[in-house]
């Protein structure tokens, strides 16, 4: 895992959520109050739980009494299962923990789980989600060369994966169901048994349902960058993604084309930190019912 990832590690990443925390985790007003919101948190490719092992001990020192569930399901390897059989193994575990949460919980995604994450948003009717972190996820897919592809296909590159991803055998890689690659789009659109559907891009019984579960959230905040070394595009955490001829299609333009749904508003109001001239900025717009959006 450390020799695939390098600089990209979990830990590193979680610094960037310290800013946003105050906002999930606000201080108690008097010594009456009894708890937190409860934030659970999902691990991506290759990880494990005792890879935000120090996100846990910030949050359980900073705001004792908050109830923090990095869950420890499809670790290491397992994490390439097909992400439909993720999202049902983590739905089973979120749902008791909800159940408890009557005032909602938070949910932090890293990488490939925030994939899972929004899937299972999509797909669960009486979730109590108030936030839903996600954090350098391909949230409109992934299309580059970076080194858990070449250790996992060594004798394929971007421009040819396709013809691995796009086959039924594929698919039961979890890479393969967000592997979207622009130059192939109908093929992607007809093999994509994950990816185009939480996108709404291919038509589906379910298409309206999960659209409006997933707007049951209310707060998105998306983090990601240009220093990002494995997202390709970057863009993609941010809804971004590559049209044809390889230009990054801003995420208003994916999401008004493909999710049906209006532009989200993208500028955090909390201190988030990134370099200023990583700092994205947009007008304050509304996504829907309860939801907003910070975008760091």
């Amino acid at each position: 895992m450390l020799g695939l990832w390098g600089q990209r590690l979990p830990s590193a990443w979680a610094l960037l959520l310290l800013p946003c925390l105050p906002l999930l985790l606000p201080a108690a007003p008097s010594l009456r109050r009894t708890s937190y919101k409860p934030v659970i948190v999902v691990h991506g490719l290759f990880d494990s739980s005792y890879s935000f092992r120090h996100l846990l001990e910030y949050i359980n020192e900073t705001h004792p009494g908050t109830v923090v569930t990095v869950l420890d399901l499809f670790d290491g390897r397992e994490s390439l299962r097909p992400l439909w059989e993720q999202v049902q193994g983590f739905r089973e575990a979120v749902v008791p923990i909800m159940a408890k949460a009557p005032r909602g919980v938070h949910l932090i995604c890293y990488s490939q789980g925030g994939l899972v994450c929004r899937a299972l948003l999509s797909v669960m009717d009486d979730h109590n989600v108030d936030s839903f972190i996600s954090l350098s996820s391909p949230q409109m897919g992934q299309y580059g060369d970076t080194d858990y592809l070449k250790w996992l296909f060594p004798t394929s590159m971007r421009s040819n994966l396709y013809r691995i991803c796009y086959s039924p055998w594929g698919q039961e890689f979890s890479i393969c169901n967000y592997w979207h690659d622009p130059h192939h789009d109908d093929l992607y659109l007809n093999a994509s048994s994950f990816l185009a559907l939480i996108n709404g891009e291919r038509d589906h019984p379910n298409a309206t349902a999960w659209r409006k579960n997933f707007l049951r959230v209310g707060r998105l905040v998306l983090i990601g960058g240009p220093d990002d070394g494995v997202i390709t595009p970057w863009q993609s955490s941010f809804f971004g993604f590559y049209d044809a001829n390889e230009t990054v299609l801003e995420m208003e333009e994916q999401l008004v084309s493909t999710l049906g749904l209006p532009p989200l508003f993208t500028h955090c109001p909390a201190p988030f930190w990134s370099p200023p001239s990583h700092r994205v900025q947009r007008k304050r717009e509304s996504w829907g019912p309860g939801l907003s959006c910070a975008l760091s």
